[in-house]
């Protein structure tokens, strides 16, 4: 699952968030990736397109690649797949991080606690730089569902170690169903949409902590948020069109309306990658702060809004939220029906194809 189509090897923002922050594949890497994607996808059979031209670089090694198939089996091919993701993860590097203290509570991926009426929800894979697996997003949904429902008065989400959160694990691309891409890309927008509309839901004041660098769906759901503080190395990065894909998280509305047509444009649509001082200053982020206090200093202030009276938090937040919520889903589906289209487009394919050759040369 989580193809978020083939050409989900980086979908969305939920997205190349992993390869954009962990890796650089070269061409040998791209090309055996885009011939086994062909043999998977293929309803054409063997190669029998005309050879592009030599000055086509791109096009030109897909061809080569594909031609060099042959008449491999898509069983073959996806087991190829799986053993070339499988290889790619590996080359991961490790990231140096303390334990951070919260119990599991029966999760696997996250670090849940509740204290002083605050539940915090930590993502817990530091030496994968809190990428983010299908079981994350799952747990995710089931950690928020609870914590609307415990006795806290606020809910706080933040990573563990360096990073905040660095996308999509690859991992979620080597789990390639029987009903292949399509099916796929079809259960990454269904769980995409189930995720995105927890945070539309949520009932409590939420409160981000990033601690880190934010990549892609870490990213655009910001907007969802109620306060979002910041350390002063974050930064915030949603690398869409870069991948021929389109925004999620409901961030095509509410990044508009935060910080207005021409700044949320470069980011959505231009790839702009923002420092925490500039996240704040078009209102992404509601403060910065230093990283030698940041901790000190956010939970000194998270404690004392804990201590304001919780239903008069909640019951203000509705008022703030409840006039869009109808919007704000409505915006969700339309996203992640954008999103199905883009993962199983060519010009998605060609986007990650050509990022791949640029990444080569670095």
């Amino acid at each position: 699952m989580f193809g978020f189509g083939i050409c989900l090897v980086y979908a969305s923002g939920i997205c190349l968030d992993l390869i954009s922050s962990l890796f650089l594949i070269s061409r040998e890497v791209s090309l055996p990736f885009h011939k086994i994607f062909k043999e998977i996808n293929a309803t054409q059979g063997p190669c029998n397109t005309p050879k592009p031209s030599m000055l086509d670089f791109v096009n030109k090694a897909k061809w080569d690649a594909w031609k060099s198939l042959g008449s491999v089996s898509q069983e073959e091919a996806r087991q190829q797949y799986v053993d070339l993701i499988s290889s790619l993860v590996g080359t991961e590097a490790p990231a140096v991080a303390a334990q951070p203290t919260g119990s599991t509570k029966g999760f696997q991926t996250l670090l849940v606690s509740t204290e002083d009426n605050i539940t915090t929800i930590r993502l817990n894979r530091p030496e994968k730089k809190n990428a983010i697996t299908v079981e994350m997003y799952n747990e995710l949904i089931e950690a928020l569902d609870l914590a609307g429902k415990d006795s806290s008065v606020i809910t706080v989400i933040t990573g563990s170690g360096d990073y905040y959160c660095s996308g999509n694990d690859l991992n979620n691309f080597t789990k390639i169903p029987e009903g292949g891409v399509e099916k796929m890309a079809k259960d990454a927008g269904e769980l995409l949409k189930r995720y995105v509309k927890v945070y539309i839901d949520f009932p409590k004041p939420l409160i981000g902590v990033i601690n880190g660098p934010a990549v892609g769906v870490s990213v655009t759901l910001l907007g969802l948020f109620d306060v979002v503080y910041a350390t002063e190395k974050a930064t915030f990065h949603t690398p869409f069109s870069q991948l021929g894909q389109s925004p999620e998280g409901c961030s095509s509305y509410l990044f508009p309306k935060i910080m207005g047509a021409a700044k949320a444009s470069e980011m959505l649509l231009f790839n702009k990658k923002l420092t925490a001082a500039q996240a704040c200053e078009v209102g992404l982020v509601t403060e910065v702060f230093p990283e030698s206090s940041f901790q000190s200093e956010v939970w000194t202030r998270l404690k004392a809004y804990a201590k304001l009276p919780k239903n008069s938090l909640a019951l203000s937040k509705q008022l703030i939220r409840a006039v869009e919520k109808e919007k704000l889903h409505a915006v969700n589906d339309a996203e992640v029906e954008r999103l199905v289209e883009r993962w199983l487009s060519d010009e998605c394919m060609q986007a990650i194809m050509s990022f791949f050759q640029a990444k080569s040369k670095l």
